[in-house]
């Protein structure tokens, strides 16, 4: 006969967290979000935390190079999604870790005898407005000059002229010599006051660019991930058909950490990826595995050597499993039920094994309560697919502003490697759907909204870190009624959007 479980499975919206006691400390400027991204023994220290609880979904429509950056900036981790090529994704890893290591390899190259057309071309696929000349036209190329938004007028100049006509050249740039430190560049930039300055060896070549909006930039964003070189911590996505060539191409990429990609992650295929990683590369690759919904899914994880283990199975909201298969369990139950898992692991190892809620996150205070239910930061698809960073289209439908969206198991994207159970390869029927998402500007300005809501909840529980909320949380099971009682309701609501 059959195992049935005595309690229904719940979702996040059915619990909600009752305050504690809140002291004169507890103020939302004392709360750190701080947590560990891979597991550590009881006494050290994790290899890489995060300054922040969010990490964004392994998903083409989600999480690029761009992304990437802009989550790293805030504190948080994006993996970058493995359903392309290998040399595609090691590309983007790459351009992360060059991103932000103060020093960076120019992205933007063009050669004298190219034109304004060009140039503009360049920055409508880049993004900036910064473009090296060199004699080649390569970023490593001789150094004769440089093209900024200030060399030229669009209006009044002809798309046919060429770069070396209107470029300000090599002789009126100032310049460092390669060896040149951080500190060194930063003050040749404030001293000269420039936007930028080249690097260049005895040879003439380019080899990097110093910019000034970088060093704002990490002023502006005291909470970014860094790693040991300054660069921006970036994950990427493996699966357990490939991983013998894409794992190491994206180590040698520079990926900061992987992560097994997939919908269902109790099995034999996961255990063995995990094994070639550690027999390869012992314990300095950090890989995460997943997905699990209950406790002897963790304990296969954990003993098979994962750094962290991902919750849910049918709860993402472009994820139809549960429809087409019955295989899923409610996300709060999920994440409960493995957080005791997880605690019960620690004291009999002393191994800690961070778990992240993957799916079923729809408000922002479901983070909260994941993080009050025991997991340690949470994965993000939809929340992520809205902002100007992620690499789908913006596009208009019914007169506003929407961003696609699409699942991994989607006939759009037919990633049949995270279903793969061993058989043939190919998606035999879709997981998931395509779809459209509200756009909502830049990753930025939500994020710090929902980082706010957070921390102002822990407040109102009375703790200042995630293993304090997790010890005092009270959490209480709703009724239907409760749950339309805690929405606006007998009342004719405002038009928000009209001025007063």
């Amino acid at each position: 006969m059959a195992f049935y479980y005595d309690e229904p499975s719940h979702t996040f919206s059915e619990y909600l967290l009752v305050p504690g006691y809140s002291d004169e400390n507890n103020i939302p400027a004392n709360v750190s979000l701080k947590t560990p991204l891979v597991k550590f023994k009881k006494g050290e220290t994790p290899k890489i935390t995060m300054n922040i609880p969010l990490i964004s979904a392994i998903m083409q429509s989600v999480s690029n190079d761009t992304m990437a950056v802009a989550l790293a900036k805030e504190g948080g981790v994006s993996f970058i999604y493995g359903s392309q090529t290998v040399e595609a994704q090691a590309a983007m890893v790459r351009k992360v870790k060059s991103y932000k290591a103060g020093f960076v390899t120019s992205d933007s190259n063009l050669s004298p005898e190219d034109t304004l057309a060009d140039v503009l071309q360049l920055k409508e696929e880049t993004g900036h407005s910064t473009v090296a000349v060199t004699e080649d036209g390569t970023a490593s190329g001789k150094l004769v000059g440089i093209v900024s938004s200030r060399d030229y007028r669009v209006t009044r100049m002809e798309p046919t002229l060429k770069v070396k006509e209107f470029m300000t050249p090599l002789k009126s740039l100032i310049t460092a010599p390669e060896g040149t430190s951080l500190k060194e560049a930063n003050d040749i930039i404030f001293e000269h006051k420039l936007n930028s300055l080249p690097i260049v060896d005895k040879a003439g070549k380019l080899v990097a660019f110093v910019f000034r909006k970088d060093y704002s930039s990490h002023k502006e964003n005291p909470d970014e991930l860094l790693d040991d070189h300054k660069r921006y911590v970036v994950g990427a996505g493996i699966n357990t058909r490939d991983y013998e060539t894409r794992v190491p191409a994206l180590v040698e990429a520079g990926a900061d950490v992987l992560c097994i990609d997939s919908s269902e992650g109790y099995s034999v295929w996961q255990k063995r990826t995990i094994e070639w990683i550690r027999s390869k590369y012992g314990d300095t690759v950090k890989v995460g595995a997943g997905n699990v919904v209950d406790a002897e899914g963790f304990r296969f994880l954990a003993e098979a050597g994962a750094d962290f283990i991902k919750i849910g199975i049918g709860g993402g909201s472009i994820c139809i499993t549960r429809e087409t298969k019955g295989i899923g369990r409610g996300q709060a139950t999920a994440v409960i039920d493995v957080a005791k898992a997880r605690d019960e692991y620690y004291k009999e190892t002393g191994v800690y094994v961070p778990i992240c809620s993957d799916g079923g996150i729809v408000h922002d205070y479901h983070i909260t309560l994941a993080l009050a239910m025991g997991c340690d930061f949470c994965m993000l698809g939809r929340y992520f697919a809205r902002f100007d960073e992620s690499p789908t289209q913006k596009v208009l439908v019914n007169g506003n502003y929407m961003k696609e969206y699409w699942g991994e198991g989607s006939a759009r994207a037919r990633n049949w490697q995270r279903y793969d159970l061993g058989g043939s390869k190919k998606l035999s029927f879709v997981e998931g759907v395509d779809s459209y998402v509200p756009y909502a500007g830049p990753l930025h300005d939500t994020v710090s909204v929902t980082l706010s809501k957070i921390k102002h909840t822990f407040c109102n529980c009375g703790a200042l870190d995630i293993q304090e909320l997790q010890k005092k949380a009270k959490l209480t099971l709703v009724s239907s009624v409760s749950i339309v009682e805690g929405g606006a309701h007998d009342v004719v609501v405002k038009d928000t959007n009209v001025a007063n």
